[in-house]
């Protein structure tokens, strides 16, 4: 996909993690300049990378918990080379915890950085995202296909679906699709150790027999953006290697 992007500018947030990481790498794969957002991470290293392999980054520090800090962000990348493209809303926490016992506090911890943080973040792009621009959400599979202890999460991430199909709605007319990709199991370093179980059973039922990549994600984020996808808006991208065709009776 070397060049689908030429002259576009994308941000992406929480881009100093695996998942985010792998989305930045292939936009600047693409072509694209990409502002490499981060809370606490190391968007640095991240920046670093880009330039090495030829692509151009910037990094941009923000705490998206804060709706005003989500506009400066948006308005940052906008800024650092005039135009701003795509928009991936990939920033987000997976923290277990049962249903039973679950307070308030934890469950708006999970649905302020998953959701609210997308909403914000969409809001404030579609104010300077051009005609065929670009907003994609990261939800995941648990928005349609729950798992215990992800109760917040699986919520979360659902309402992420229908706030992109929403968003596609209202900002449609304006040229600017809105859409989801929702992963399956992504490896990271250290997964197999933490998870064998989890690993071993996800392996065995996907007909694709692996765990997917950062670059399966990024890839996916990459066509959405494109002009490939220009008559795309309102759908979620399941990437997921098949384990959602596997029959749960």
């Amino acid at each position: 996909m070397t060049g689908l992007l030429a002259g576009k500018v994308a941000l992406v947030t929480g881009a100093s993690g695996g998942i985010g990481r792998g989305i930045a790498g292939r936009f600047a794969r693409a072509g694209a300049a990409v502002v490499v957002h981060g809370n606490r991470g190391d968007v640095g290293a991240v920046v670093a990378e880009v330039s090495a392999a030829g692509g151009r980054a910037i990094g941009i520090q923000a705490d998206l918990g804060d709706e005003e800090e989500c506009r400066r962000l948006v308005r940052e990348a906008a800024e650092w080379s005039g135009r701003l493209d795509a928009v991936v809303n990939n920033a987000g926490v997976q923290p277990v915890q049962d249903l039973t016992g679950m307070t308030a506090a934890q469950w708006r911890a999970v649905v302020d950085v998953n959701l609210t943080s997308a909403f914000c973040c969409t809001q404030a792009a579609a104010e300077v995202l051009p005609a065929g621009g670009s907003v994609t959400h990261i939800a995941s599979v648990e928005g349609t296909h729950p798992a215990a202890g992800h109760a917040h999460y699986s919520a979360s991430k659902a309402a992420l679906i229908m706030h992109a199909r929403s968003a596609a709605l209202e900002y449609g007319p304006r040229g600017i699709r809105v859409n989801t990709v929702s992963p399956g199991l992504i490896d990271r370093p250290g997964l197999a150790e933490d998870w064998p179980d989890g690993v071993e059973r996800w392996t065995r039922a996907a007909p694709l027999g692996r765990l997917g990549r950062p670059e399966d994600v990024g890839d996916a984020c990459v066509f959405l953006a494109s002009p490939m996808a220009s008559w795309i808006t309102g759908n979620d991208l399941v990437v997921d290697g098949g384990i959602t065709s596997r029959p749960t009776w």
